[in-house]
């Protein structure tokens, strides 16, 4: 299960769901995008991102409207309850991934800190050993 999962799940949440909502909170005011944004945002096609908002909207937790200047263009906001659940959820992301550190010292923190940024790198590269 993905860090942080059973709260997204006690929230009616998939993992993709959250993703999106929390791209547009990372968007800042006024926690808007469009579908092109969202989908590069969440590496996934605009046809997924079509099927959350649809699930989001229905909740109240997005608002789609069109773009101002563009009759064919989308935006999609979050809706003030939608801010709400995201600042909460990454919050309880944030003390659970807290929890899951809390056996490290500060310098075994660092390191591993180090260590994920290292395989962040050789992963970008293709220099892991899955990327050859």
């Amino acid at each position: 299960m993905a860090p942080g999962s059973g709260a997204f799940a006690a929230a009616g949440l998939g993992n993709g769901e959250f993703d999106m909502l929390a791209a547009l909170r990372r968007a800042g005011t006024p926690y808007a995008l469009t579908p092109g944004q969202l989908s590069r945002a969440m590496l996934v096609t605009t046809g997924a991102v079509t099927k959350r908002v649809d699930r989001l909207e229905g909740r109240g937790l997005v608002h789609r409207a069109v773009a101002d200047g563009d009759a064919r263009g989308r935006l999609i906001t979050l809706t003030p309850d939608g801010v709400r659940l995201v600042d909460r959820l990454i919050e309880q992301h944030f003390a659970n991934e807290r929890a899951l550190l809390a056996g490290l010292s500060e310098r075994e923190r660092a390191q591993l800190g180090g260590l994920l940024a290292r395989l962040t790198v050789s992963v970008g590269e293709g220099t892991g050993a899955a990327g050859g």
